[in-house]
């Protein structure tokens, strides 16, 4: 498999894992107990912490990726054995 091919797919298992590990840990200025800003959505979070949710989402993918390279290496699972896809 090409280099490019390799990086777009793991773009794609970062980006999921992403939308998948934002959620955790949110929580709004009212259930901080502080006042929200004026004109702020009442779902916004009050600290969303992206820094720790990037490290998460980079190393989740990149375990995620793995599994996925070494599946692609060696075969352990093939759309042939997944029922009605093969």
């Amino acid at each position: 498999m090409k280099p490019v091919s390799l990086a777009a797919i793991y773009l794609l298992f970062w980006t999921l894992t992403l939308f998948a590990v934002l959620p955790f840990g949110v929580r709004t200025s009212r259930e901080e107990g502080q006042e929200p800003v004026p004109g702020e959505a009442d779902s916004a979070p009050a600290n969303p912490q992206l820094g720790k949710k990037l490290l998460w989402t980079t190393l989740i993918s990149a375990v995620l990726f793995g599994l996925f390279w070494a599946n692609y290496v060696f075969g352990w699972l093939e759309v042939a054995d997944v029922p009605g896809w093969g």
